[in-house]
């Protein structure tokens, strides 16, 4: 049986009342969540007592408080029900449907909620607008008042939880200071024992900072030996400092070659612009050196390579071509660090430098500047009979650029494709990191065989 049209307009009113109605009812229960913020407070190692008077007034007037089973010790008196946060899935679903019956709930956090805390989860799961953020003091804050240290250009790292690779990258960008954030597997000697496996061009000093805030708050720097044999509170922050290497070398405790990198002087701000010690080996094997020989050094770079030369062959002169004035002295600096007097530091761009320099019997070429070809055309005229030239090249452009130049001069050459990975520590583990790949390219102009 069909209804008629004024029927059917009847129960079109009826039902869009009913709308309106369940509308405002919405309205009135989103109003409510709303208005019912869940307070995310903040707390350090002084617990609830060293709070704010009106947050401490928020705590005791909960009905709900939900943290880790050590932010609830704090509270272990209070009559409230608590929701453990160990299982957060849990925790959070709890912390919803107190929240969406109108509980008053406050969550306890380490420090600043929003600092590689539980803020960002809670971001997530709840509406901006329910949540309203009460921070204490972070624990990076508190460990760089500790140390003395300014800290508004700090880089700064969690590895709570997480790989190392964050870590890495800032070491390798020579970055300083670093905090990191650590936990029970990346511990302040973990992270220095990865440190020493990357074997930078730099050294760091570090500063561990334990119970930030408590009554056991122990802060203490150390260097990376002295590390290894101590043992650290659970609840630490560490600090990494790059050092200004201004201390002398021991040159009888080094190798004969293979130094390795940290004991050279790096540019600051670049301190990766470093011959590595595992290509410098190679380089130095395929120059195949011999006594009293003219060297040139183009794109000298730090000086590495032209110190192994200098101390391989002291009877050799060493002419290390850098074309910024702050790179020779960089290079003299390294001399006279490693006590070699036979390289002549030269500021100029090849091969315009080159013009007037005696005729080398071995020539490494580790940068152009973008003047390969015409660096390669006052090279090969310059050299000496029966000399040799190697050149190191991290993009195809540059070594197809020398591959061409010599084949077309009809020069003997091959080419050493070096791809090396070295062994880090993660953890309790250890993986292969791999080193940017480098070509070695190894010209002479009599032909072989």
């Amino acid at each position: 049986m069909g209804f008629s049209p004024m029927e059917m307009g009847e129960m079109g009113k009826m039902e869009e009342m009913g709308k309106m109605e369940e509308n405002k009812q919405q309205t009135t229960n989103n109003k409510q969540q709303t208005t019912n913020n869940i307070a995310v407070i903040g707390i350090g190692l002084g617990g609830v007592e060293e709070l704010p008077t009106t947050r401490q007034e928020k705590i005791a007037h909960a009905s709900v408080i939900a943290g880790s089973v050590r932010h609830l010790r704090y509270v272990s008196n209070h009559p409230s029900r608590t929701i453990s946060l160990e299982n957060w899935r849990e925790g959070l679903a709890q912390i919803r449907e107190a929240w969406e019956t109108g509980e008053n709930v406050v969550v306890l956090a380490s420090g600043d909620p929003l600092f590689f805390g539980i803020g960002r989860l809670l971001l997530n799961a709840f509406p901006r607008d329910a949540l309203r953020f009460y921070p204490h003091l972070s624990s990076i804050q508190l460990a760089f008042s500790r140390v003395k240290l300014p800290w508004q250009n700090a880089t700064l790292v969690s590895v709570h939880g997480r790989s190392l690779s964050e870590l890495t990258e800032a070491l390798q960008r020579g970055e300083s200071p670093i905090a990191v954030l650590t936990d029970g597997t990346n511990t302040p000697k973990a992270i220095m024992a990865h440190y020493t496996a990357l074997a930078l061009p730099y050294e760091y000093g570090v500063w561990v900072c334990e119970n930030l805030g408590g009554e056991n708050e122990q802060v203490h720097d150390y260097d990376a030996a002295s590390l290894q044999d101590q043992e650290f509170a659970p609840l630490n922050v560490v600090i990494l400092v790059r050092q200004e290497q201004e201390k002398a070398l021991n040159l009888d405790q080094l190798p004969l070659f293979g130094i390795p990198d940290h004991y050279f002087i790096s540019f600051r701000d670049r301190p990766s612009l470093i011959t590595k010690r595992e290509v410098r080996i190679a380089i130095l094997g395929e120059l195949a050196l011999q006594p009293k020989q003219i060297i040139w050094d183009i794109g000298a770079g730090t000086g590495s390579v032209s110190v192994e030369m200098a101390r391989l062959s002291p009877t050799s002169h060493i002419y290390a071509i850098e074309k910024t004035a702050m790179g020779a002295k960089l290079i003299q600096q390294n001399a006279q660090s490693f006590q070699v007097e036979t390289i002549t530091s030269l500021e100029g761009t090849a091969p315009q430098a080159l013009e007037n320099l005696p005729s080398p019997q071995r020539i490494f070429i580790g940068g152009s500047g973008g003047n390969l070809a015409d660096i390669l055309q006052v090279c090969t005229t310059q050299l000496s009979p029966e000399g040799r030239i190697v050149g190191a090249f991290a993009t195809v452009d540059h070594l197809n650029t020398a591959w061409e130049w010599f084949k077309h001069k009809a020069w003997s050459v091959r080419l050493l494709q070096l791809q090396i990975a070295k062994s880090v520590p993660v953890g309790s583990l250890t993986r292969f990191s791999p080193l940017n790949p480098v070509t070695l390219i190894i010209a002479e102009r009599h032909t072989l065989g």
